[in-house]
């Protein structure tokens, strides 16, 4: 008997679109005349040469990425940037982190091991419930860059309004919600995300990096594969890349295209967050965690204030499809990441169910 597909609320490895998985699953044996899965084709084939480019051609044209920023697919998901990052921008050994989550603290502290890191900016106080105003902040005059983890997966918080850097470099870990809505690349220096949230499955990293950034000139002991311009100069195939990943992240570029773009992307997830953030709203057992203006569109944090009540839900939920619900280890409570892919009727579907469950636990 086949199991129904869930409603899967997983902050990451996260849902898929169905069409992107059907087109996988009928090309799996036989990509497009090969004779072979893409999972088994040498990254060095012209059939493969073409996968990786049309996924960064389809990506360009998604973000309208400029011509003097490169496109890089790599490995070692976000963690590895926390220490790519300083690495190859730490040119005065000076950094500014604003630091608003698990994540970002993450990298503030991988970010001391290469040079001085300030933490500038946290919201910590309020256990990372809001963004700070960051419109005058005490920027480093020597600062090689501020660094921005744009939207908190675990609590649920996106930067609206982005820092004031006073010039300085922005550097930005988008992971939780990259391609969620049109972004302005020239405002960054670099920008990251694993994309195993929003874009496709665990084990691939895109990094789009402004090429006045790639140096020469790192330190001698440097990795070879921690230079962004090792991966520049060799179009990311300096080693075996991701290469079923990176053919999935494809599909889901061109899926994106279809649905009419990162703007109509944006216009369908502040339709979903409406409905479950109103929802909450109006609640009288559960209730969102986070400042309003500091809301995430993609990942919803919520709680009903009783930790029985809440396993409870997740339990209850899942029994009628609705799965992944669990809030994140170090916070606990209930989150809901509604991505890309997620639809309208999962939430629709969410939201009922709630509405049941705090009748019958009121």
């Amino acid at each position: 008997m086949t199991q129904e597909r869930v409603y899967n609320f997983s902050a990451g490895p996260a849902v898929l679109p169905v069409e992107v998985l059907e087109i996988a699953r009928d090309e799996m044996l036989n990509y497009q005349g090969s004779g072979m899965s893409v999972m088994e084709m040498s990254h060095r084939s012209k059939t493969y040469d073409n996968i990786i480019k049309t996924a960064e051609k389809d990506l360009r044209d998604l973000m309208n990425i400029p011509d003097n920023y490169k496109v890089l697919f790599l490995q070692g998901g976000a963690h590895l940037q926390f220490s790519m990052v300083p690495i190859n921008l730490m040119k005065n050994g000076v950094a500014d982190y604003i630091v608003t989550g698990q994540w970002a603290k993450k990298a503030y502290a991988e970010a001391q091991k290469y040079g001085k890191a300030n933490k500038i900016a946290t919201s910590e106080d309020k256990t990372f419930s809001y963004i700070p105003d960051c419109s005058d902040l005490d920027i480093s005059p020597d600062a090689d860059y501020v660094y921005i983890c744009e939207n908190n997966t675990i609590y649920g918080t996106k930067f609206h309004t982005l820092p004031n850097t006073k010039g300085k470099v922005l550097v930005s870990d988008m992971s939780s919600c990259f391609l969620s809505e049109p972004v302005d690349v020239t405002k960054y220096g670099i920008i990251y995300a694993g994309v195993q949230k929003n874009v496709g499955p665990a084990g691939v990293q895109i990094v789009i990096i402004r090429e006045d950034l790639i140096r020469e000139d790192l330190p001698t002991w440097c990795p070879t594969m921690l230079k962004y311009k090792t991966h520049a100069d060799n179009d990311s195939l300096y080693n075996t890349p991701p290469a079923y990943g990176i053919y999935i992240c494809g599909l889901v570029f061109k899926w994106l295209k279809k649905q009419g773009g990162l703007s109509a992307m944006k216009e369908l997830n502040e339709k979903k967050a409406k409905i479950l953030y109103d929802f909450l709203d109006n609640s009288k057992l559960f209730k969102g965690t986070v400042e309003k203006s500091s809301r995430s569109l993609m990942n919803v944090p919520f709680v009903t204030g009783d930790e029985e009540l809440d396993k409870k839900f997740i339990e209850e939920a899942k029994n009628n499809g609705l799965v992944q619900l669990k809030g994140h280890r170090s916070v606990g409570g209930m989150r809901a990441s509604i991505y890309n892919a997620m639809p309208i009727e999962g939430v629709e579907k969410l939201v009922e169910f709630m509405a049941k469950f705090e009748k019958e636990n009121a």
